[in-house]
């Protein structure tokens, strides 16, 4: 879908096709939770396995080539993709939803911090004070609902962490292994979907009422695949804008996101918008705007560096 275009156009692509597939993943999940009361858990699994699927359909119309890789190479990438989903949902079944939003833009720099450590990259001072008004910005849409208990900051503060080095990950093995996302997304996507299969049965359940193999109407399980094909199209977003830019530039675009979906929500079903939300979308924005408009020009001075060297 993104092939045969320019750079700059294939990047705006891309991140459209994240932008409408995120915020339509998180109607139809919702949908699917309050209808039908399908377990979280169980349906990102679903959601991993029609991504695999989806890749092979792919492979096998020659869109890409698979990559022979070992799997002693990608094995943390698969645990912490199942890290961050067992802490993410613990998070936000542990804490309040503003306490949960707080805790998830602690992802910025932490993977700053994870990227200056430990793989020499650096950051200048401009870059890192953007995250003052984006954070600002959303501790103005939630502080009204913060609670701190210590289960609850014990699971967020190791969903941050782990969500952090997933994220570096992903952009460090499309590198390190010399392969595109849908090369790499081709091994982890089964790969983690074993390790959930795992994992699920200690959270949810498995047969029965409210398992994978319950009784579900075929509704249901319709509702279910379609948000499966819709998460193929997130996750192989995802796995391509990290690759293409940085894990810190996807997260600014998730940032971007949020003020999105609650902008679309007081427009589109009159959620309540207090001015202390709509000045922390304002906020996170203008800091969204400065990150954007620091990196293009880095960008531009870095070609500018290339083109006068002899």
């Amino acid at each position: 879908m993104l092939f045969g275009l320019s750079a700059n156009r294939r990047l705006i692509a891309g991140l459209l096709v994240n932008l409408l597939s995120s915020i339509c993943i998180v109607f139809i999940n919702k949908w699917i939770y309050v209808t039908y009361g399908f377990p979280n858990m169980t349906l990102t699994l679903v959601h991993f396995v029609v991504t695999w699927l989806g890749l092979f359909i792919c492979q096998q119309m020659d869109m890409f080539s698979p990559k022979s890789l070992p799997i002693r190479r990608i094995v943390w990438l698969a645990l912490s993709f199942c890290g961050f989903v067992a802490f993410t949902n613990l998070s936000l079944q542990n804490n309040s939803i503003g306490t949960y939003q707080l805790a998830k833009t602690m992802t910025t720099p932490v993977i700053i911090l994870i990227q200056t450590t430990y793989y020499k990259k650096t950051f200048s001072t401009k870059i890192k004070l953007t995250l003052v008004p984006i954070t600002l910005g959303v501790i103005l849409n939630s502080y009204y609902d913060v609670r701190f208990n210590l289960l609850g900051t014990v699971f967020a503060s190791l969903g941050v962490l782990v969500t952090s080095l997933y994220q570096v990950w992903v952009g460090a093995k499309q590198h390190e292994l010399q392969v595109n996302s849908m090369q790499l997304l081709y091994h982890q996507a089964p790969l983690s979907s074993g390790f959930l299969l795992c994992v699920v049965p200690f959270f949810e359940p498995v047969v029965g009422d409210g398992g994978i193999f319950g009784p579900w109407s075929l509704p249901a399980l319709m509702t279910v695949l379609f948000s499966g094909v819709v998460a193929f199209l997130v996750n192989l977003s995802i796995y391509w804008i990290i690759g293409n830019t940085s894990p810190v530039t996807y997260n600014m675009f998730g940032h971007f996101k949020f003020c999105i979906t609650l902008i679309g929500g007081y427009l589109l079903f009159n959620d309540p918008l207090s001015l202390n939300q709509a000045l922390g979308i304002l906020c996170t924005l203008a800091g969204i705007l400065s990150y954007t408009h620091f990196k293009l020009a880095e960008q531009e001075e870095g070609k500018s560096r290339l083109a006068q060297r002899p």
